[in-house]
């Protein structure tokens, strides 16, 4: 039986950008549907919390809890895997010093692609 690796930095990198683009399209739907997130996790059998983490690309999901969140946003779910075409989402981040904000990467507003 192999032994697993680690894992590469790289990898965990790609990990990490795909948790937060399937996040920004789950986050994208909820609101295009008038859904808050306590709705959304009501709904979907998930802690407020959890999808909390998950839109902003924290956590990750198994499969089944993909099928939950498709099946309470009224989409396929492969719908969720499809990028988000809403702004980028501005956050603050404060790492000891004042608070700056900072645009997330994607499409820049009024720009067509």
């Amino acid at each position: 039986m192999p032994v697993p690796r680690e894992v590469s930095a790289d990898r965990l990198e790609r990990w990490q950008r795909r948790r937060k683009q399937v996040g920004a399209r789950i986050r994208e739907l909820r609101t295009q549907r008038g859904l808050t997130q306590e709705a959304l996790a009501l709904e979907s059998g998930l802690d407020r919390t959890m999808v909390i983490y998950v839109e902003w690309g924290r956590n990750g999901l198994s499969y089944e809890r993909l099928w939950d969140i498709a099946e309470a946003l009224g989409v396929d779910v492969s719908d969720l895997l499809i990028p988000s075409r809403t702004e980028p989402q501005r956050r603050v981040f404060r790492g000891g010093r004042r608070a700056t904000t900072r645009l997330e990467d994607g499409p820049k507003p009024g720009h067509d692609q």
